[in-house]
């Protein structure tokens, strides 16, 4: 059994973390901008769910379930979304249902600041106007603190139809012409008055609560009246032992605490915590399937347990070994790092990681025969890149953001896939952290000669630490709420963050989880198999669309298998390299690299099989790439051995992170008789019984 957590510091166990050397980027955004100040010396989130509020001029939407929220000019625009939806994709239509400023603004063109930020919310200021707005994800309440004297303006493009308030003038009804009907709660008396399409108020310092109300039903009002009172002002997720997460929001006010939590929130809740109750009937609408009413200031999630091997879990029979022995010394035989013509770190990492894999097959058939040259093969590529010696391209720190970045990135922010903007960092290092962790392993004084570069290059996306001396953002691309990872960098989107390939995000965390077992650190080996479990999760529940899925819309469902590019306010059918009818695309990048851990992820047999049968027909087109197709075959192996092993033996390319021996290793550790059902990873670890 993994031990419990110690506390949360970062997993670096070094007091002088090693650095790369400093860069001076030509293409990263200003955080002084819309940090406050005292911010601005710890390292600032860069793919987070509100990054959209520190780009540019701050003003595109974020969608702080379950509200779209935009900030501009002196004001927040609040917006309770419909949903467009066809075929192709989804979204949630940004429409300005509420604007709230307040009157005679000295400043009117003046922006927001985050005042501070946490895993679960971000704090607004509008220094101009004396307002707060503490955005805490789930909160089916907006809250606003007013801290001066001010008069407020609360304007919409709707027509107001009515504006009705309590006998106190504590709260008012607030009905608008596109059938929305909003609450508003204040700390004190309040005057308001209205036209058309503003309602202005007397003079007022204190607290506003605002809520849509998702159905029209009194118990839904009578809902939000009781918990009115009491709202959060931030939320910390706590990891408090292995495959358990903690939520605890800090909150003011009087009673207890409402909450709205997503489909795998409701999945994780612990049944034994009688600290929350869930009130299974009040729903909001939302993109990510319905939020649903939980009362409690701390919520505990537990992920059905994920063990981490360097080994196929079930591993494979001796007949087999000679058919892969042979395709793994042809393997073996063609790596030249002389011949690598790229200087990509994307695709660097890929050949790194697919040798690296090369090694552990020749361990699990007993052939160390080739052990040697992959290690050669590895040292020579991988060390270029940990001393800097790479001419072409190689790491540099930047303090601006707190982060490693490339030379070619810093340049360019279209090169290398946007890692110099910290777009896909969890990918390329976690090839890289895959291919050191595996030479960690079969080279033990060359894992202890670089451990403190490896240990930077994971901590880059693994860190825990909130500490303003930290160098590294805490948990960079992971979202802490949803339960997933983002790609998306500092790049300004209209739907906010996104990621494509979530196979390469849990091979991000189950290789960090590998360098932990290479060097011996159980708390790392822990946390890399905590997040991988819920990666995984999160994975099957948004990404991989069942036929009898009911959490996207129909039109959806009965065309897609598997989401393609999933935004915060989106669901896209098409890869940012491929139009949507590319479907063995969309199968490829939701499980390449192909590894131990994609038995986790592909865990449901019945899936699998609808995903592979939707997928078939594409590779009948003109043009298909046989790495592609590798990837389908992959999968057929899980229900249907001979019938891949056929096709695999006829392939004569392989995708640049795989190869013919990865593909027989897979398909022959296949189970000959894998039942039908949906196992969703619980039996794939070997000390779940002792979990929990």
């Amino acid at each position: 059994m993994l031990p419990p957590h110690p506390p949360q510091t970062t997993v670096s166990h070094h007091s002088r973390p090693f650095l790369f050397p400093e860069t001076q980027s030509r293409v990263l955004p200003d955080p002084s901008t819309f940090f406050s100040p005292h911010l601005l010396s710890t390292p600032l989130p860069t793919n987070s769910f509100f990054q959209n509020f520190v780009l540019k001029n701050g003003d595109q939407p974020e969608y702080i379930h379950p509200y779209l929220i935009k900030s501009s000019q002196s004001s927040l625009t609040l917006c309770f979304p419909s949903l467009f939806k066809n075929p192709a994709f989804i979204y949630q239509v940004f429409i300005s249902d509420l604007t709230i400023s307040t009157l005679n603004n000295p400043n009117p063109n003046a922006t927001h600041v985050i005042s501070s930020f946490s895993d679960l919310s971000v704090t607004l200021d509008f220094p101009s106007n004396n307002l707060r707005f503490f955005l805490v994800r789930g909160s089916p309440f907006l809250t606003c603190n007013v801290m001066s004297n001010v008069s407020l303006s609360i304007s919409t493009i709707h027509a107001i139809l009515e504006l009705t308030p309590n006998s106190s003038c504590t709260k008012y009804t607030i009905k608008l012409n596109n059938n929305q009907t909003w609450l508003l709660y204040a700390s004190s008396p309040l005057n308001l008055s209205h036209d058309i399409n503003r309602i202005t108020s007397s003079v007022f310092s204190g607290v506003i609560r605002i809520a849509a109300l998702p159905n029209t039903e009194p118990k839904f009002e009578a809902v939000l009246d009781r918990f009115s009172s009491c709202y959060a002002v931030s939320g910390d997720a706590v990891f408090t032992k292995p495959f358990c997460l903690e939520y605890k929001w800090d909150k003011r006010g009087w009673g207890d605490l409402l909450m709205l939590a997503h489909p795998l929130h409701l999945k994780l809740l612990s049944d034994t915590d009688c600290s929350i109750s869930v009130i299974e009937d009040f729903k909001y609408n939302s993109i990510d399937g319905e939020l649903v009413g939980v009362v409690g200031d701390s919520w505990v999630l537990k992920s059905d347990p994920v063990s981490v091997t360097w080994h196929s879990i079930k591993g494979i029979q001796e007949e087999c070994y000679s058919e892969i022995i042979e395709a793994l010394i042809k393997d073996v035989e063609a790596l030249d790092s002389t011949a690598i013509s790229t200087s990509s770190s994307y695709f660097y990492a890929k050949l790194i990681a697919r040798a690296a894999r090369l090694a552990l097959i020749a361990e699990e058939v007993c052939y160390p025969d080739v052990i040697p040259a992959i290690r050669k093969f590895l040292k020579d590529t991988i060390e270029p890149w940990m001393e800097g010696t790479f001419g072409a391209n190689g790491f540099m720190y930047d303090a601006k953001w707190g982060g490693i970045v490339t030379k070619q990135g810093s340049l360019d922010s279209g090169v290398d896939f946007g890692f110099g903007v910290y777009n896909d960092h969890h990918y390329h290092l976690g090839y890289f952290v895959y291919g050191i962790s595996v030479l960690a392993k079969i080279d033990a004084a060359w894992g202890r000669k670089y451990r403190p570069q490896a240990y930077s290059l994971m901590a880059d996306y693994m860190n825990l630490s909130k500490r303003a001396n930290s160098n590294y953002t805490r948990l960079r691309c992971f979202d802490l709420w949803k339960l997933h990872s983002w790609a998306g960098g500092l790049t300004e989107f209209a739907d906010g963050r996104n990621q494509e390939s979530t196979s390469e995000a849990v091979n991000a965390y189950y290789s960090a989880a590998l360098m932990g077992l290479a060097y011996g650190d159980s708390h790392l080996v822990s946390i890399g198999s905590t997040i991988s479990a819920f990666e995984i999760q999160a994975a099957q529940t948004w990404w991989h669309v069942n036929e009898e899925d009911t959490l996207y819309p129909d039109e959806f469902t009965r065309e897609n298998r598997v989401v393609g590019v999933l935004w915060a306010n989106k669901r896209d059918s098409g890869l940012w390299f491929a139009p949507p009818d590319w479907k063995e695309c969309r199968l490829g990048i939701q499980l390449l690299p192909l590894l131990p851990i994609s038995e986790a992820l592909f865990s449901d047999v019945h899936f699998v099989r609808q995903l592979v049968k939707w997928t078939l027909p594409a590779l009948a087109r003109e043009g298909v790439g046989e790495g592609w197709k590798g990837f389908t075959y992959a999968l057929q192996g899980v229900y249907d051995k001979e019938g891949a092993l056929g096709n695999t033996r006829k392939l004569n390319g392989y995708d640049d992170g795989n190869s013919l021996s990865n593909l027989l290793w897979w398909i022959h550790s296949r189970d000959d008789d894998q039942e039908e059902g949906c196992d969703k990873g619980g039996k794939f670890c070997w000390f779940r019984h002792y979990c929990h």
